[in-house]
């Protein structure tokens, strides 16, 4: 049994140096900014393999200089209430876990997609800047452990400019300031309110919105989003102060 408890001690010594590792990345991360995520690196690596130049699309625009219109439109499209709450929300991830009980049951307990859904920006943010797209009960759990570090290190305001600026837009889109000149040729700052919706509907599906042979397994209509969207970006808060008045 000895082998078994140097086993386990290495084992939790690993884990406790991996969220020492976070912890330091998500501290830096107050005064500098990414440059890149795990998502981006994995996405450049099926793109261009051993290639020195690849179409990666990315340029960091400040908070300041996002359109209000943008900004608005993506908490309308991805976390409605994201400046209110504490990085999770227990009720959608309740929904998600029944989701997928019942998608396992029928597929026999085959299904690799469990607890897919009912992500806050918070958490896609932890997903994408450390962790791979697969899905499993234990990357779920480590998800939670950053989203934790996340909120506690790093003010709302600063998650949401860092999210802005890496989430994918496209097959090789990554961040708002690309994905603005992208399909508009426009500064972030300059994006319209329709403008501003038709990106933020991209984001369940951005390789699909950007592409049209990425759109077998998407099931999203686009201009139905857009709608929904333009019809409630006034209606959600920019800062913690404020109550957001959409569920």
């Amino acid at each position: 049994m000895r082998w078994l408890r140097y086993l386990l001690k290495c084992l939790f010594g690993g884990f406790i140096a991996i969220q020492i590792y976070f912890v330091i990345q998500i501290g830096l991360w107050i005064i500098i900014h990414p440059s890149s995520t795990a998502f981006q690196r994995a996405e450049r690596w099926r793109l261009c393999g051993l290639h020195w130049s690849c179409p990666i699309q990315s340029s960091w625009v400040p908070y300041d200089k996002i359109s209000t219109n943008l900004k608005r439109a993506v908490l309308v499209s991805e976390d409605d209430i994201f400046f209110q709450h504490m990085g999770i929300r227990l009720e959608d991830m309740q929904k998600a876990w029944v989701k997928n009980v019942q998608l396992n049951q029928q597929t026999g307990g085959k299904s690799t997609t469990a607890l897919r859904g009912g992500s806050t920006i918070t958490q896609q943010l932890a997903k994408n800047l450390f962790l791979s797209s697969e899905q499993n009960y234990f990357r779920k759990a480590q998800e939670l452990i950053i989203t934790g570090l996340l909120e506690t290190l790093l003010s709302k305001q600063r998650l949401y400019e860092i999210y802005l600026n890496s989430v994918e837009w496209g097959e090789g889109i990554f961040g708002i300031g690309a994905a603005s000149q992208h399909y508009y040729g426009v500064s972030p700052a300059s994006l319209s309110r329709e403008q501003a919706a038709a990106l933020a509907s991209a984001l369940p599906a951005p390789k699909c919105f950007d592409k049209v042979q990425y759109c077998r397994k998407a099931k999203i209509h686009f201009p139905t989003r857009q709608d929904f969207i333009l019809e409630n970006m006034d209606r959600v808060a920019l800062t913690p102060l404020q109550k957001s008045k959409v569920r």
